[in-house]
């Protein structure tokens, strides 16, 4: 059984032939009727997948903290874009700024803007967020010049990405296709195929996968959707004056390998099975997006390990902090929240923190022990 979305899909196929991984993962994150961003309401336990901000406000709080040091760093500019992509439910902001409430004028400066194309979450935005007057936006380019504090929290993941198969040939484009159709089917079946010959797109491919002499039949992943947003922030915080702070998961080598998947209810799913309502998500290649912020002109710190980053934003002293008021119960779920936050065996390594800002500013806190 597919989806409504999946039945459109297949047909598109049917008409135009297959389609790029990239082109996939489009229409199923963001149809504008049917897309799973578009329509659900993927966060908690009810949803298919947990963020950090869910998982303690000490991750929000800290975020806010860092954002605040830019802020000053920046000479305290009277006005400032925050921006926030992929906000969930507005619990990072909300408590970024709850946070930051006794630094002297910086919740004057602030100009909230929010990039999230989930109506369902902008009216759960709208009310974490309302004292801020947030404006909403689908794209990081209608957000207005000025200077700009960014945080993008488990944003990069989920753009799309294409896909290559190294072959005899070359690197082979991989494809979203149609299933030979038998008799007892009703529908359409997705399926994974290789395009004719070599790809001109996989000049896409960093350089150290594309050039490696690699094995036939090893796939990689590009995403110019990844490298088009990194620029954009780079160039938008060299032009106007800025910092963003970009956490995901990933690595910080670019490498060969397909990372593409898909989350219903917490669980693993076939990515092609029920399009549009699954999370689909990719891994961050950091050293492409570093790359190119550079390229912009922009200051790159990082990445680090999202468990050293909280570390050294000081996390465990304000977990202290948290249990000095709290309960046996309230203890230990602050316990398990710091453990899952920074430990090296959940999102403390996996998750990558990467800072992109001004040549002007002071070096950011958080990425090496000395700050």
């Amino acid at each position: 059984m597919t989806s409504e979305l999946g039945r459109l899909i297949a047909r598109r196929i049917a008409l135009t032939g297959p389609i790029p991984v990239s082109d996939f993962m489009a229409e199923a994150l963001g149809h504008p009727r049917l897309g799973y961003y578009r329509r659900a309401m993927p966060l908690g336990a009810a949803g298919d997948f947990t963020t950090a901000p869910e998982i303690s406000q000490m991750f929000g709080e800290l975020l806010g903290a860092w954002l605040a040091e830019r802020w000053l760093t920046m000479g305290s500019p009277p006005e400032v874009r925050l921006v926030e992509l992929g906000p969930g439910r507005g619990t990072l902001m909300a408590d970024a700024l709850r946070a930051t409430r006794g630094v002297p004028g910086f919740h004057a400066a602030l100009d909230l803007h929010l990039v999230d194309i989930n109506q369902p979450l902008r009216d759960a935005q709208q009310a974490a967020l309302c004292i801020h007057a947030p404006t909403w936006h689908e794209r990081l380019d209608t957000v207005p010049r000025g200077p700009t504090l960014l945080i993008a929290n488990e944003f990069f993941d989920a753009l799309p990405v294409r896909q290559f198969q190294k072959t005899a040939q070359g690197w082979t484009e991989r494809m979203v296709g149609l299933a030979p159709k038998r008799q007892e089917e009703d529908e359409e079946t997705l399926v994974f195929a290789l395009a004719p010959g070599p790809s001109p797109f996989a000049r896409l491919l960093p350089p150290a996968v594309r050039d490696a002499d690699l094995a036939v039949g090893t796939l990689a992943e590009a995403s110019p959707a990844m490298a088009a947003l990194a620029s954009a922030i780079g160039a938008r915080v060299v032009q106007e004056g800025g910092w963003a702070l970009i956490v995901d998961y990933g690595r910080d080598v670019s490498a060969p390998g397909a990372t593409l998947q898909a989350l219903r209810a917490h669980r693993a799913v076939d990515p092609l099975d029920r399009p549009g309502e699954s999370d689909l998500t990719a891994h961050v290649d950091f050293q492409a997006i570093t790359e190119v912020a550079r390229a912009a002109g922009a200051r790159v710190a990082g990445p680090v390990g999202q468990g050293d980053f909280l570390r050294r934003l000081g996390i465990e002293k304000r977990a202290q902090s948290l249990k000095a008021r709290a309960d046996e119960a309230q203890r230990a779920a602050i316990d398990a929240a710091l453990a899952r936050l920074i430990a090296t065996d959940q999102m403390g390594t996996l998750f990558r923190v990467l800072a992109v800002g001004d040549t002007m500013s002071a070096a950011p806190a958080g990425f090496s022990d000395g700050t």
